[in-house]
């Protein structure tokens, strides 16, 4: 007997699932940062200090994350277990990206600077991808 499995969703159905996976994991990191007061520093991107823009900038960022998390994992997340493991290790990679290389050049900051405040926001990447690959399975189970 053949081994039963999920049809594969299609290109448009693994965007929105990653936009909807990319909203719900920054919304909570958004609120983690937000309680720490990162976001007038989110916001010092462009130019700003306020905390409504470093919002924006976030959940910009988190929808950018979350499209191209479904592109490049969504084959591999078809499950939740899978979603939770490739949406950990993205969040990770991003940890690296984000605040470790393109937000520390573009603020002037020293490069791939370990600290509290950086181990924090690993953790903090760390739950986003987490709840990314959910939502991503989440809504792509559903859909197909």
């Amino acid at each position: 007997m053949a081994a039963m499995t999920r049809p594969r969703a299609d290109t448009g159905n693994k965007v929105v699932g990653g936009v909807v996976g990319g909203i719900a994991g920054g919304i909570v990191f958004g609120l983690l940062m937000a309680w720490m007061g990162m976001m007038p520093m989110i916001a010092s991107m462009a130019g700003s200090n306020s905390p409504a823009v470093g919002w924006l900038i976030h959940l910009a960022i988190s929808i950018f994350i979350g499209v191209t998390f479904a592109l490049i994992f969504g084959e591999r997340s078809a499950t939740y277990g899978a979603g939770l493991l490739w949406g950990a290790i993205y969040g990770a990679i991003w940890w690296v990206l984000g605040p470790l290389l393109i937000m520390s050049a573009l603020l002037g900051m020293p490069l791939f600077m370990i600290n509290s405040t950086t181990l924090m926001s690993l953790l903090g990447h760390i739950i986003y991808g987490l709840l990314l690959g959910l939502g991503f399975v989440w809504y792509t189970t559903r859909r197909s």
